[in-house]
């Protein structure tokens, strides 16, 4: 109970951390290399992530699940199984090995229908402060612009990335008005998923 707890809560107390350093101007870490192009990370699969699972040939076991708040999905005849943490490949693997005791050579494939688990989330001096899915590649200025853009009392030059790294909270500092002017052409962080955006007014 504690552990759902502390998962529940972790995301919030980010944010609260981020709000809090809305106040404290920092130069923050340098930030973090670019990936190489073309580079892509494999989705893993999260809460609250909505899947269907096929089954060739057995259409009474194709399902469109929910990953529930345990991190796990119900599946006919295997029942409960850990599905957050794993690639798509994996849970495949996972599940075929499951039903091989009850189908012959079952054909599994699973797709993510809702990317519901990997999302950054924008606050302060934008148009409105939420969360933003990442269905695909993401930059700060590009989530700033889905939220409204800058407001009024915005302090372009103080936003901030808020990201866990290794189970720290780490910094980094985006200055629009050194961007804009090619001064730091390399400081329109690309966004990973539970990134917080602060931007101070």
């Amino acid at each position: 109970m504690m552990n759902r707890v502390r998962k529940f809560s972790r995301p919030l107390a980010i944010v609260a951390m981020a709000v809090f350093a809305m106040g404290c101007f920092g130069k923050g870490v340098p930030m973090p290399p670019e990936p190489a192009a073309g580079e892509r990370e494999d989705y893993v699969i999260g809460i609250p992530d909505q899947l269907r699972i096929v089954v060739w040939r057995n259409p009474e076991l194709t399902v469109v699940v929910p990953v529930r708040r345990d991190g796990k999905i119900s599946v006919p005849l295997v029942d409960d199984v850990q599905a957050e943490g794993l690639t798509p490949e994996e849970l495949k693997e996972v599940l075929t090995e499951a039903l091989a005791e009850f189908v012959t050579a079952p054909d599994v494939t699973v797709i993510v229908e809702a990317i519901n688990s990997h999302t950054v989330t924008v606050i302060g001096g934008v148009g409105r402060s939420g969360q933003i899915a990442l269905v695909r590649q993401m930059r700060v200025l590009e989530a700033i612009a889905s939220m409204g853009g800058f407001n009024a009392w915005a302090k372009k030059d103080r936003v901030k990335i808020m990201r866990e790294v290794d189970g720290e909270l780490v910094e980094y500092v985006f200055n629009y008005g050194a961007y804009s002017s090619g001064k730091a052409p390399d400081s329109n962080l690309l966004l990973r998923p539970g990134d917080t955006v602060v931007v101070p007014e």
